[in-house]
C-alpha cells in the first residue's frame, strides 16, 4: 500500500498532479510550490485533535487543543475517562466535544477501534470502521486517512475550505457542495489526498 510519508512524496504527486490539471497546475503557481506534508502519528491523539478540529477554525481548534494537551499532559484514553467533564469544559470542550471524545476513548478501551488493525485496512474499510464509532463522522474519518495514516486518495469532501478553494480556482459562480466537489476531485484520482492539501493551501493564499 502506497503511503504519504515525506515531502518529496507530496512533490512528485504534485508533479503528476500539475501535469494531469492545468486547475491543480495554476494552484501550485500561486501557492509557491508543493504543500506542507500533513502528517501526524497514527493513534488517539491524532484522532482526538481532528475531533476538537469539528466545525470549528483553525485558530480555536489550537486554542483548545492546547488547553487540552497541557492539562491532561497525554491525551491518552485513560487521561480522558479520568478527567471530569468540569475540567474538559475548562479547557474550552463543549458539551457535544466531550461525549463525543469520550465515546472514542470508550471505543479504544473496549476494542471497538483498534488503531493498528486501522492501519491495515484498505480506505473504504478503514473509513467505515472509524465511524462506526459515535461523534466520527466522514470528515473526521477522511482527515485521519490523510493525515494520520498517510493514505494517498482520500478526498474531505465534505472541508468547507476545499469547496471554496475549488469555487475560487475553477472560477465557479456558486461553493461545490460535498457531492460536487466528488466529482470534480475524480479528475484528481490517484492523488486526491495531495490534491486536497494543494487546495487548503490556495485557499491561505489572498485572491489577487
Amino acid at each position: 500500500m502506497t503511503i504519504i510519508k515525506t515531502n518529496r512524496d507530496v512533490a512528485r504527486a504534485c508533479d503528476a498532479l500539475a501535469d494531469q490539471c492545468e486547475h491543480m497546475a495554476q494552484a501550485l503557481e500561486a501557492c509557491g510550490g508543493p504543500p506542507p506534508l500533513r502528517r501526524r502519528p497514527a493513534g488517539f491523539d491524532t484522532l482526538a485533535r481532528i475531533l476538537m478540529g469539528q466545525q470549528l477554525s483553525v485558530a480555536s481548534a489550537s486554542a483548545i487543543w492546547g488547553r487540552l494537551e497541557a492539562g491532561l499532559g497525554e491525551v491518552t484514553p485513560d487521561a480522558v475517562h479520568a478527567t471530569s467533564d468540569e475540567t474538559l469544559r475548562s479547557y474550552g470542550l463543549s458539551g457535544p466535544k466531550q461525549r463525543y471524545l469520550r465515546a472514542c476513548a470508550q471505543a479504544v478501551t473496549d476494542g471497538l477501534l483498534d488503531f493498528k488493525k486501522l492501519s491495515r485496512m484498505d480506505d473504504a474499510d478503514a473509513h467505515e470502521h472509524l465511524i462506526a464509532v459515535k461523534g466520527i463522522g466522514p470528515w473526521t474519518a477522511d482527515i485521519y486517512l490523510l493525515s494520520g495514516l498517510g493514505r494517498p486518495d482520500v478526498f474531505p469532501a465534505g472541508d468547507i475550505a476545499l469547496q471554496a478553494a475549488a469555487q475560487r480556482l475553477m472560477r465557479k459562480r456558486k461553493r461545490p457542495d460535498a457531492d460536487g466537489i466528488t466529482k470534480i476531485a475524480k479528475r484528481w484520482q490517484p492523488h486526491r489526498s495531495v490534491a486536497a492539501r494543494v487546495l487548503w493551501a490556495y485557499y491561505a493564499v489572498p485572491p489577487v
